[in-house]
């Protein structure tokens, strides 16, 4: 890939993908501009021997599309042909090279001296020495003229694929051939300035009789009048005759052998380059339109595609016909590949990555710098708007592949920069107190997978994308070999499948003996600096009536540490629950039994059925166990299909419940917040104050788009005889926050006793787990208390009563109000420690949160998110 390798790995695809496609096209016109000096050379031959076959514009196009066709016909030969072609091509070239030498001092005769070439002579030298620009032209014009013949400099790095070594060769053959080649420019160039004047007739009669008078001019004093050209235009000398080289050598077809095999080495060389550079770009899938060009050919992978298009593309600039007008179009071309590649060293130095290592001893990226900057600059020098439509080409490319975001990784300086910026940044950030104005939600949000509670995850990441940090964890419990393992190939997998989404969040994983110790480790650990979490996302624990009682500790506990640790809690509920882990495994694999039981079961649990269609379900779930069950498994369980082979059959409703339905609505439920939630409202339950966040996570969704057309109602506790002050207060504080809202309700029965038929739900609902120590004899009730100190005592029960009404009450309040809300959002209440044992605080959020739309449980750390001030 040459250049565009080179530039692509450093500054990555965007400023790859842009100069590879330039870089390719350039060398694609750069066959054209060799073609045509070739043909140029043929054509000149042709008119001094009365040969042209049209005219000496059409004869260049003709000679110039024979010849590339030709070329063609050699690189598509394959590669041994075209390093031996440059081989014979080269022997040629330096022939001519030393011919040329030796003619410059062959005696001359009067026929070179009337062409103006006059073997060396200081005068001569001296008047050559300065410049003489002519009909325009300027330093740089004429610069842009020379410039690509230096353009063969990367001729190497375009086929480094079919190099040997190519990172020994490709610095030794650099450097050897700019060394060379300088040193012959400059050889030639003094050698023609020594001998040859600038203007001659070529006419033998103008030489100098006695008596006249002479111009000071060199040929003058040499004897020769050419003082005509001032005013005439002349065929000869330095200025006018581009076969100068020629009159000077001792064999003159010998110098046009040399142009040719110089002109037609360089067409080769570029006809090769320009594929395999474009057919390097096209691999990489950055332009997913060209990819039909990074098929090859053969046992070398050949670009056959390639050179087809670079061949239409020479042959449409070998239509021009003209070098001095093809030669400054791909000048800036190039001067735009070298000055990224200068720029991509400087880059990569000032990067500091550790694998950025130049094995040059003279290297400094300063020089890099300056290198790129003289690049740019002569870009605009020669000229000014060729060069901004370079960099406007460059510009559109690079925001084409910037929003396209190929999935590439190549490791490269940008990379490394922005983990440099982000780092410094990150330190700055430390070095600043919090202030509350700059409060925002940083979540760890407890998902496992993100993909297997994706609902959980969404609503998290609705207040958290493009405000604030948001990490998605799993905690691996079990032994430490097996879960290490399994959470370090878990990394990977679930960063990439929320980049895959375009989230804008994190995963982050810890491996413990049971999940609060994780939580624990995730909760003290993670972030860096000021990008550290203050607030923890849950999911509401739907199983928590089949539970271990470790397992209620366990998450009791994670919120107990949660507001030790100083960090808000916000945990959601939603009727189906978050957990599709099990449908994606049935969609994974249709014939995992246990999957789907495990789905039927779920949706047993979590609905209400009467024990008729609960009985047909089961039957139903058996008959799908046995028919998925291999043949040879199956045993005595076929006298059991067959018993149920005939109810399954009549009982029709059974048949209704497919697993495939029940999994439908799961996945339904899991998406529910990515969907556009419509107009709506979102019902604010304000019991205690807790810093502002239960006020501040609904203003943050009613910002983002999903969300944008719901309206926030708030509902607040009040006394009976004091619900128009409160509500004034209220609506005053609210004004001040700048909490935009549309109803405000002040709740005065918030105390009220709960109905029978409310309560009575709630006592049988506990009734499992409560020890009724009282109703015993002490020793019976002491053996009870140590055997299951985890159950609900009677005078906790006693002492929390007027709390266990009010969560009673709160579900009928909720149910009376926010039915038909699109999300409620309430205060989390507070089990104390020691005070409120685990199973009647999860009976608290449950009988808090039962048969209600989504539900947020907010609860702050007690720290200020809102301010009065902007």
């Amino acid at each position: 890939g040459g250049a565009y390798y080179l530039i692509s790995r450093s500054l990555g695809p965007e400023f790859g993908g842009s100069i590879g496609l330039i870089f390719a096209f350039a060398n694609a016109v750069a066959v054209a501009m060799y073609v045509v000096g070739f043909a140029e050379t043929v054509v000149d031959l042709l008119k001094e021997s009365d040969a042209l076959m049209v005219d000496v514009t059409n004869d260049i196009r003709i000679v110039g599309c024979i010849t590339v066709v030709l070329l063609l016909g050699i690189s598509l030969a394959g590669m041994e042909w075209e390093a031996k072609a440059q081989v014979l091509l080269l022997v040629i070239l330096l022939v001519a090279i030393g011919n040329f030498f030796v003619g410059s001092v062959i005696p001359t005769n009067e026929e070179k001296k009337a062409r103006g070439f006059y073997n060396y002579d200081g005068s001569i030298f001296a008047e050559n020495f300065g410049p003489d620009f002519r009909d325009g032209e300027g330093f740089f014009s004429v610069f842009a003229i020379f410039f690509p013949a230096a353009t063969g400099i990367l001729a190497g790095a375009n086929i480094s694929g079919d190099l040997e070594d190519p990172q020994a060769a490709i610095p030794k053959g650099t450097m050897l051939a700019i060394f060379i080649t300088t040193i012959t420019y400059l050889a030639v160039g003094i050698c023609v300035s020594a001998t040859v004047v600038r203007d001659a007739t070529g006419c033998l009669n103008d030489t100098i009789t006695p008596g006249m008078t002479c111009n000071g001019s060199a040929a003058c004093s040499l004897g020769y009048d050419f003082s005509s050209c001032k005013t005439e235009y002349c065929d000869f000398g330095l200025m006018n005759n581009f076969q100068v080289m020629s009159m000077v050598s001792g064999f003159g077809p010998l110098i046009t052998a040399g142009i040719f095999s110089a002109t037609l080495s360089s067409a080769l060389a570029s006809l090769v380059s320009a594929p395999k550079v474009f057919q390097a770009l096209c691999k990489d899938n950055i332009y997913k339109a060209l990819h039909f060009f990074a098929k090859g050919h053969g046992k070398n992978n050949e670009p056959l595609r390639g050179y087809v298009l670079t061949f239409i593309i020479a042959v449409a600039f070998i239509l021009i016909a003209e070098l001095n007008t093809i030669a400054p179009i791909i000048s800036n071309f190039f001067l735009a590949s070298y000055a990224l590649i200068n720029f991509s060293c400087f880059h990569a130095s000032y990067a500091k990555s550790p694998g950025w290592r130049p094995a040059y001893k003279y290297y400094n990226m300063w020089v890099s710098l300056f290198g790129a900057m003289l690049c740019c600059g002569v870009m605009f020098v020669i000229n000014w708007w060729a060069a901004l439509i370079t960099y406007a080409i460059e510009i559109l490319l690079y925001i084409y592949v910037t929003v396209k975001k190929p999935d590439v990784n190549w490791g490269s300086s940008s990379q490394a920069i922005t983990f440099v910026n982000a780092l410094n940044d990150a330190l700055v950030l430390t070095a600043v107190d919090d202030h509350v104005k700059n409060f925002r939600p940083q979540c760890i949000v407890l998902t496992g997978d993100p993909k297997t509670r994706p609902a959980l995850f969404d609503i998290a990441h609705s207040f958290t994308k493009n405000y604030g940090l948001c990490i998605t964890s799993k905690v691996f419990v079990g032994p430490r070999i097996q879960t290490v393992k399994e959470m370090n190939s878990s990394l990977e997998k679930n960063q990439t499948w929320l980049n895959s989404k375009k989230r804008k969040a994190f995963y982050a994983a810890v491996a413990c003996d049971n999940f609060r110790e994780g939580v624990r480790s995730l909760l003290q650990a993670s972030g860096v600096g000021r990008m550290r979490p203050n607030t923890l996302v849950i999911g509401f624990k739907r199983d928590w009536r089949n539970s271990r009682p470790k397992d209620i500790e366990n998450y009791v506990g994670v919120l107990h540490d949660s507001f030790d640790f100083e960090y808000g809690v916000v945990m959601v509920r939603i009727s189906q629950g978050f957990d599709v882990s099990q449908v994606l495994q049935v969609q994974e694999d249709p014939n995992c039994i246990k999957c789907c039981l495990y789905s039927d079961l779920q949706l047993s649990r979590s609905t209400e059925w009467s024990p008729m269609s609960l009985f047909i379900l089961q039957l139903h779930m058996l008959i799908i166990t046995i028919s998925r069950t291999p043949p040879e498994q199956i045993g005595c369980l076929s006298l059991l299909y067959i018993c149920f082979f005939y109810i399954e059959n009549t009982m029709k409703s059974a048949q209704s419940m497919h697993v495939g339905d029940i999994n439908q609505r799961l996945m339904e439920a899991s998406t529910q917040f990515k969907k556009k939630q419509g107009k709506g409202n979102i019902d604010v339950w304000w019991l205690f104050d807790d810093g502002g966040l239960t006020l501040l996570i609904p203003y943050i969704l009613t910002t983002r788009k999903k969300w944008k057309d719901c309206k926030i109602r708030v509902f607040m506790g009040g006394k009976a005889n004091r619900i128009d002050e409160d509500k004034a207060a209220m609506i005053s504080l609210l004004s001040k926050f700048r909490i935009q809202f549309v109803d405000l309700y002040v709740v005065g029965d918030i105390n009220t006793k709960p109905t029978k038929e409310s309560w009575k739900f709630f006592e049988e609902m506990i009734e499992p787990y409560c020890l009724h120590e009282c109703s015993k004899d002490p020793a019976t009730a002491d053996m009870l208390k140590k055997e299951s100190p985890w159950k609900i005592m009677d005078a906790e029960l006693e002492l929390c009563k007027e709390k266990n009404r009010r969560q009673v009450r709160l579900n009928e309040l909720l149910q009376e109000n926010s039915r038909a809300a699109n999300l409620i959002i309430m205060s989390l209440p507070i089990a104390r420690k020691g005070a409120v044992s685990d199973y009647l605080y999860m009976a608290w959020l449950e009988i808090l949160t039962k048969n209600l739309p989504p539900i947020m449980l907010v609860r702050g750390n007690h720290k200020s998110v809102l301010t009065f001030y902007s």
